[in-house]
């Protein structure tokens, strides 16, 4: 599969979606705004935050100070699991456009499903789209379930879902549903928030390709199709973490590492939907 830093994938709405970008989680203050200009240095234009990440405001001084076309970039945020319902959701897009300091997000997401708001809650989303606040809008940590739920209501299909996707919770079912329903699977945590990359076939393959661990699975991740995010204020490993283009995983690479699934999962709280487990 050949791709560069600039490749990108069609998204339902018609927008075009980078395939990697740089991710923000915990990311705080000035280490905020450092990453995001490193990042975009080295060439990535798709940049990843949230309300409840609380560095919007620095992620918008980044892109601010760096004088790229706005129309060069990618930028997505989310809603709060908080900060849901029909009101609560217009309220809190309004908010984290005031942070960025834009007119327009590229993508607007659902954080974290809450069930009992979800259909008004997408509701919001859909007329946000509709006006031009985001050009596209999608949903995270969604279930398949929860995806066919929204469709109980509404044929305003979302755009991307946004979840935990690596090797280690290769969610292969989930990923062909989306792909039929012309949804873009996207994954955070890519790296298993470094948890697992010195899993020793991991390190065999990274030997192989003259690679490291996380860049072997950055690519895993490309080769699939899905959206990556990972997350970095370590200038050298931003730069690590776009080295993903010269090479490609062969076949029998790509078996082992989806055979390593175990449904590991890092990011796990408390309201995470029922079919997750325990």
């Amino acid at each position: 599969m050949s791709l560069s830093i600039h490749s990108t994938v069609k998204l339902n709405s018609g927008f075009d979606m980078p395939l990697l970008g740089l991710g923000t989680f915990r990311a705080e203050g000035k280490e905020t705004v450092n990453a995001v200009r490193e990042a975009l240095a080295v060439g990535y234009r798709h940049l990843d935050t949230a309300m409840m990440y609380r560095n919007e405001k620095e992620v918008g001084r980044a892109i601010h100070e760096n004088g790229i076309d706005r129309a060069d970039l990618f930028v997505t945020t989310k809603l709060a699991r908080d900060g849901q319902g029909y009101r609560e959701t217009w309220r809190a897009v309004e908010a984290s456009l005031e942070n960025l300091g834009l007119d327009y997000l590229d993508l607007y997401l659902i954080h974290w499903p809450v069930e009992s708001l979800m259909h008004e809650t997408w509701k919001a989303m859909r007329e946000i789209a509709q006006k031009g606040l985001s050009r596209s809008v999608g949903v995270s940590n969604f279930t398949i379930r929860l995806l066919e739920e929204l469709k109980t209501e509404s044929d305003f299909i979302p755009a991307v879902n946004q979840v935990e996707f690596h090797p280690f919770i290769f969610q292969e079912e989930l990923l062909g549903y989306c792909r039929k329903a012309g949804i873009q699977l996207e994954a955070y945590s890519p790296l298993t928030r470094g948890r697992r990359l010195d899993d020793p076939r991991l390190v065999e393959i990274a030997e192989k390709y003259n690679k490291t661990t996380a860049q072997i699975l950055l690519r895993w991740n490309l080769e699939h199709g899905v959206v990556t995010i990972p997350k970095s204020v370590t200038p050298s490993r931003i730069r690590e973490n776009a080295a993903l283009y010269d090479f490609s995983l062969d076949q029998e690479d790509m078996a082992v590492l989806n055979d390593m699934d175990e449904n590991l999962r890092f990011i796990h709280p408390d309201w995470a939907p029922p079919e997750w487990g325990s």
